[in-house]
Formats: C-alpha cells, structure tokens, sequence
C-alpha cells in the first residue's frame, strides 16, 4: 500500500487541545518538525525540537500574521512529486525540504460568525494559510499526511502508534478525503456569510455531523440526519430517533410554536395534529387534545409549550406514545414518564432555526422560505354581511392555525380552543370537509356553533352548503377563487359569516 515513513512535519494549528500525544510520537520517530508563533512555543513546551518556519523561509512572519507560511520553500516541499526526476532536481536547486505531514486547522470563522462579531473581526478569520497548506497537501496525498482538523488527531495518533511512524497510500487518501470536506465547508459558510447581503442565486450546504438512523421512511432504506440534533434537544429517554420520528417532530414543534403565550397540547400522527388544544393546565390541554381523536393518538407524537407536570404525567401516561416534545419536565413528572423504558422524552431547548426549506426534486433541488406568515384578527377581511362574533373570531385563529400545519387539502373544524375534527391531504376539498365532519361526529363533537378552516379558496359553494348544513357558522378561507361571490352570497342567504385572509397555506 506505499507505506512512507513520516520524515518531517509542518505543525501550525489554531486549536492544540490533544496535540501532545501526536508530539511525542513524532519526537520519538525523530521526524524533523517546523512551525509558527504559539504553535511553536507549544510543541518547544513539550522538549521537541522545532525548526521556525521564518527560518526555513528567511521571511518574518508579516502584515499582523496574515502571511507566515505562504512561501515556495513551504508550498514546494509539500507539493514537489517525490518521483519526478525534474521536482526532485528543483527541490535542491533551491534548498527545498520535504514536508511529509501536514498538521493545521482553520480560524474559527463560524464560530465568529455565530458570536455576532462585526464584520472587520469576521473577515480576520477567513483563513488564508491555512486552507492553502490543507488543500496542497491533499492535492499531494501520494506523498503527504493532511491533518486538517483536532478531530482527527486521534486517527493520526493510532495510526503513528501501529505502523511506527508510517502512514499508507490508503490512510494518505482517506485524510486527504477529510481534508477536501474540511475545506470545502469552511468555504460554504463564508460563501453563505457574504451572500446574506449579496443575495447570489446558489444553493450551498454543508453540514459535518451526521447521525446513522435505524433505516428510513422504510426498513429497506438507509437513512442519516445531518446537523446537531443537541443544540435542539436534551433526550431525556428513550429508544433512538428514527426518520419517521424526526419527520414528525419537525412537524409537531412547528405547530406548536403558534401557539405562543397559551398552554398548548397538539398530538400529531404523519405530521398532520389529530388533536390540538389549549387549556389553563397542561393536563386539561393534553385530555382536550387526546378527545379529538383517541385512535389516532396511539403510537403518536405529542408535544406541548409548558411545563410537563405531575398531573398531566399521571394522565397521559397510560397511552402508547412515540415522542413527547417539552420545554421543560418536572422531576416526578420525569421519573414516572420514564417507567416505559422505549418512550422517547426530548427536552426542547430552542426553537427550529432557518428561514428556508430544501427539498431533493428530479434531478435537482428546491428551496422555499418557510411559511411564517401566521394570521390573526386583524388580517380578517369580513365578506358577508353577518360578522363573526368576538368568539368566532378566535376560534377562526385557531383552526387556520392548525390548517397551516396539516397537508393539504385540508379543511379544520373547531372552536376556540379544542380541534374537533380535521381532513387531510385530501384530492378535493369536498372530500376533506366530508371526512372532517364524519370524524367529529364519530368521537362525539357536536359541529353547531363551529368554525370551519379551508388552507385553499372555495372554487364552489358546495363546501359552505355542507359546512351548513353541520351546524358550522363561521369560516375563514384565503379567497381568491373567480367564484368566490357564489360562497359569499350562499353564507349570506343562511346567516353565515366568512372571512378571508388573501394568505394561501399549502403544504404538499
């Protein structure tokens, strides 16, 4: 496999945690080491001999450090073909030595970026030596080791341990491999930090944990989540996520944080709610959520805003669930919850970031903004000529709340504060406000008096006749159909209200 031994080593690293193990091993191979500023006090701390890279070059380092290492003697001792006769020949023309590590790491730019520094201290941490050593030295992986980042010291250690200071052509390549990812998304973020104003029609992402999953949507599919679930999350217990819990999750805490200021309780199933309500305790809202749909709720996701108590423990703690989603657990709370050792218990600690949704489509990719627009009262345009009460009103928030969250077509039925019934991810919206009505009365819920929620126009009367002829008295819809008038015009004839919001909330 063209095992080389290690000769000699360029060290210049931002991050040193670690660094010592790998020092001792190269003293103890005697490989000749150079090195720059505090990287070299440190490897001088550990009794290592250190040749100065100004002495190898025979420039200071100059312009505040941003050029140190930037020089043919450093670049051409690493990039030189150690089997061309002509390299060979030029590396003693010109008094160049051969580099056969590469240790170094990159400023930390997204962590700048993330600590709102201003923009002259962000721009000081685009690397420029750096990233120049890595990708030279991965270029010339046939005769060099990169180590681009502390997070591969351990690999390098073990390999310097059992293959005595050696290094084959298949570990030169997989660190080269390594390195091209480190530097390609050091390079997505400053791209990504300087098209926030810029505004360039490109489509970079770049995430370096990745988490295996059990399989995907299906046994038979592999599956991954890229990103850092931890920054999200405490699981408190619990079996590991799954693809299908992830997806839903994603699903449950969007919809739940429309609901700010109130004691929320939303059980999801396929990340459509089939039960959501708001309550003075988290008890009651869960009780009211779970009346919605008790089928459904087995095996779901459920989730809340407040804190997760004893009482509402006690209550939920009989059902067969997936996930529960809080912000916060009371101790006893914990501990009975806990009893079903599979139950998977997340802390929630922020909410989901990002502006943006992509999507994998054809031979190419998609991306949205998020559907942050959220309606309330204010937006409500009365268009027949009952309005609806101050009751009506809110119940009318809260349906079109959960109809921005459930796949379309889609058509809610609630009140103020309790999910009746909903249809889902229906092909006509007919059929969507057929199978809501039949739901609610199969779990008991008497329509007279509610609201009905389209995420789409009426393109005809027939869904306000039906909603009728329920016992609903108020709609909200987005408008927009070429007949609206004739669903306007069949609410007035039956003393029904509907407003329109102008906002469409499809979600395919």
């Amino acid at each position: 496999m063209a095992s080389k031994k290690i000769q000699s080593a360029l060290i210049s690293v931002y991050y040193k945690d670690n660094l010592e193990p790998i020092i001792a091993l190269l003293k103890q191979h005697g490989v000749k080491i150079y090195s720059t500023g505090g990287t070299q006090k440190f490897i001088e701390d550990q009794d290592a001999e250190v040749i100065p890279v100004e002495e190898l070059t025979g420039y200071p380092s100059i312009f505040g450090g941003r050029v140190k290492t930037l020089h043919p003697k450093i670049f051409g001792g690493i990039l030189h073909r150690r089997e061309h006769e002509g390299d060979v020949s030029q590396t003693t023309e010109f008094d160049i030595p051969a580099i056969d590590l590469v240790i170094v790491d990159l400023y930390p730019f997204e962590e700048t970026v993330a600590s709102g520094a201003s923009e002259a201290d962000t721009i000081e941490k685009i690397d420029i030596g750096g990233i120049s050593l890595i990708r030279a030295a991965a270029k010339n992986f046939k005769d060099v080791v990169i180590i681009a980042s502390k997070a591969q010291y351990g690999e390098l250690e073990e390999k310097l341990k059992t293959q005595s200071g050696a290094t084959t052509l298949e570990d030169r390549r997989y660190f080269a491999t390594q390195a091209f990812q480190v530097s390609s998304h050091y390079d997505t973020h400053i791209f990504k930090y300087f098209n926030q104003t810029e505004d360039i029609k490109a489509l970079k992402i770049s995430e370096n944990k990745a988490k295996t999953l059990r399989y995907g949507e299906n046994p038979h599919q592999a599956a991954h989540f890229f990103g850092d679930l931890n920054e999200m999350f405490d699981q408190l217990n619990g079996k590991e996520l799954s693809y299908n819990n992830l997806v839903d999750i994603d699903a449950a805490v969007a919809l739940i944080a429309e609901f700010k200021g109130e004691t929320a309780f939303a059980i999801l199933k396929h990340t459509n709610a089939c039960g959501v309500a708001i309550a003075p305790t988290v008890k009651e809202a869960y009780q009211k959520a779970f009346a919605a749909d008790t089928t459904s709720a087995f095996g779901g996701v459920l989730v809340t805003n407040q804190t997760v108590d004893l009482a509402a423990a006690e209550t939920m703690n009989s059902l067969f669930f997936e996930v529960l989603i809080a912000p916060s657990f009371e101790n006893d709370a914990l501990e009975l919850l806990k009893s079903k050792k599979n139950r998977i218990l997340l802390l929630q600690k922020i909410a989901a970031p990002g502006t943006k949704l992509v999507k994998t489509l054809l031979n190419g990719f998609i991306e949205q903004d998020k559907d942050l627009k959220t309606e309330t009262i204010a937006d409500f345009k009365v268009m027949t000529k009952v309005a609806p009460s101050d009751e009506e009103k809110k119940a009318l928030v809260f349906a079109a709340k959960i109809c921005k969250h459930t796949k379309s077509n889609t058509i809610v039925l609630s009140n103020s504060n309790q999910l009746f019934a909903s249809g889902v991810g229906q092909t006509s919206r007919v059929d969507a406000l057929k199978q809501a009505i039949e739901k609610a009365g199969s779990f008991g819920f008497d329509l007279k008096g509610a609201v009905m929620a389209s995420d789409a126009f009426f393109p005809f009367p027939d869904c306000v006749e039906i909603a009728h002829g329920a016992g609903i008295n108020a709609v909200v819809q987005p408008g927009g159909s070429i007949k609206d008038k004739d669903s306007i015009d069949y609410c007035d004839a039956y003393g029904m209200s509907m407003v329109m919001t102008g906002v469409r909330h499809f979600k395919h």
